[in-house]
């Protein structure tokens, strides 16, 4: 133990101050939605945030890497986190005179959305050079460990704290958080440089499209990443619709709405567990798609049928417990057969492919929910089946939302499972 604790002693730090510091982003963001669904009512409105987020990440993310891949990797780190820290004091700033606006909020969003781009694949060949391989599934697990411990605080803690100090109190929370990693990385890390094999140094634009030719020439990483961007647009209509489901039904509310996001992150959580301790498996390909395939089969059948708060925990107990597995085979799949001098431009190149999916299923999402489905359900009858299976009133068309893509997100874990190259990863 002793010994595992000194070679991964440079890891511990930057996960544990990074993860403090995500909690406070995310209770932030916690907090901004509720402030914005209380303004517009709109799921669409409330989803245009993330969409903003996340519409910069992927353009500019295959661009990103070759950055990450030229500089120093924490320096981009600082750089990025002090910009998002600006933008946190820009959105406290506008509050506290009573001027913040939507339209600015979806202004800050895309701005972190473009530092994100840059510091994202920064962070991921950070932790590889400061992890031995030995260690790839373990700390994999840990990180979704403490991504899941944020998902179960986030709601408590920002809820907590609105109601008794408002919400300056969960932006200076964020800053506090920000400032305790910025110390530990500047003066407590030292990140290797990842060692280089071309003799000279290409440009930005030749370093992006290295990222591109070496998924063209490793097809089986490809369609992974091509199956998890089906399987991301999928779930990002299901984040679009859960507020709008769980917020208007008369059973629902902002009560229900955290305790169904805590049991989210106490499946990740336990999920976690599971990922860091277990062995190697015989087919990590197999387990990822095991896993894809049992919480789209679940989760979405249970937010469409249920009718309490009950049966969505269970949903999403269900729904999340083995994604922790999925992503730590996932890791040490890409950690092991990507080079760590190409990880950056490659895992940028990825990111771009893989959730450019994102924004798109937010915005359809919320335009589904508020433009066809709760239209349809509003003229149909309510003695008949439809009313009968999804519910009557506001919400019933987002829980016939999540029967659809319950259905979509079988069909595609069943389709792209027998693709010949993802089955020859392994």
């Amino acid at each position: 133990m002793k010994n595992t604790f000194y070679e991964l002693k440079g890891f511990f730090i930057l996960w544990l101050t990074q993860s403090l510091s995500a909690l406070g982003s995310a209770m932030t963001n916690f907090a901004l939605v509720i402030w914005i669904y209380g303004e517009s009512g709109s799921a669409l409105t409330t989803a245009m945030l993330t969409v903003c987020s996340y519409t910069p990440y992927v353009v500019m993310s295959i661009f990103a890497g070759a950055i990450s891949d030229k500089f120093s990797k924490k320096a981009v780190m600082l750089v990025c986190d002090s910009f998002a820290a600006v933008c946190t004091l820009a959105v406290l700033f506008l509050f506290k005179t009573g001027e913040l606006r939507v339209w600015h909020l979806y202004i800050i969003n895309a701005l972190n959305g473009l530092m994100n781009t840059v510091q994202q694949p920064a962070s991921d060949v950070a932790v590889t050079l400061l992890t031995p391989e030995k260690y790839y599934q373990k700390t994999s697990g840990m990180r979704s460990f403490s991504n899941s411990l944020t998902t179960i605080l986030t709601p408590v803690l920002a809820a907590a704290a609105m109601a008794f100090a408002g919400i300056e109190s969960v932006i200076a929370f964020d800053l506090i958080t920000f400032a305790a990693a910025f110390l530990s990385l500047l003066f407590l890390i030292k990140i290797p440089e990842a060692e280089k094999n071309t003799e000279k140094s290409d440009g930005i634009l030749e370093a992006a499209k290295s990222g591109i030719s070496y998924l063209k020439t490793n097809k089986g990483i490809l369609w992974l990443i091509l199956f998890l961007a089906a399987i991301n647009f999928i779930a990002s209509i299901y984040q679009a619709a859960l507020p709008a489901m769980v917020l208007s039904l008369p059973q629902g509310g902002q009560t229900a709405l955290g305790i169904v996001n805590s049991c989210v992150g106490i499946a990740s959580l336990a999920g976690s567990v599971i990922a860091t301790t277990a062995p190697a498996p015989k087919s990590r390909v197999k387990v990822i798609c095991n896993c894809l395939l049992f919480s789209m089969s679940t989760e979405n059948f249970l937010l469409a049928f249920g009718k309490s708060p009950l049966v969505w925990c269970i949903g999403a107990v269900l729904g999340w417990l083995f994604i922790p597995l999925m992503g730590a085979n996932l890791d040490v799949i890409l950690r092991t057969r990507i080079p760590a001098d190409m990880q950056g431009r490659v895992y940028s190149a990825r990111n771009t492919l893989q959730f450019f999916t994102i924004p798109l299923g937010y915005f359809l999402g919320g335009l589904l929910v508020d433009k066809v489905f709760e239209p349809f359900m509003a003229n149909t009858p309510q003695n008949g089946a439809m009313a009968f299976l999804f519910g009557t009133g506001k919400g019933s068309g987002a829980a016939f939302l999540f029967f659809v893509i319950g259905i979509a997100g079988m069909a595609v874990c069943l389709i792209f499972r027998k693709v010949k190259y993802i089955r020859e990863l392994e």
